[in-house]
């Protein structure tokens, strides 16, 4: 679990949502340590089974399906456009048209 908590050390955040894989006592203690409320689902073979925001971590479904449905867009998912500012516009632009359907 080094790899994700060399990731959020030293970043602040209310909520740190993440999949079960993820969880871990050194992710959630750090979390915890910097002030934010781990989201992470504990594993079935825990013998002390913590608690979580239910409700936030089904939230974080709609958020992957929103990356999911935008990586569709093939210029997206494979990043045609060399400069930042054009594939920002272009992601404005697919999110606006995901939005209308």
């Amino acid at each position: 679990m080094a790899p994700a908590c060399d990731l959020i050390r030293g970043l602040k955040a209310e909520k740190v949502l993440a999949d079960r894989a993820y969880d871990a006592n050194s992710l959630c203690d750090l979390i915890v340590e910097q002030g934010g409320e781990p989201v992470i689902p504990p594993r079935r073979h825990r013998k002390i089974q913590r608690s979580y925001d239910r409700i936030a971590y089904k939230q974080r479904w709609g958020v992957e399906g929103f990356f999911a449905k935008l990586k569709q867009w093939r210029r997206i998912a494979t990043r045609y456009d060399k400069l930042a500012a054009n594939f920002l516009g272009f992601i404005k632009l697919a999110s606006i048209m995901l939005w209308l359907k």
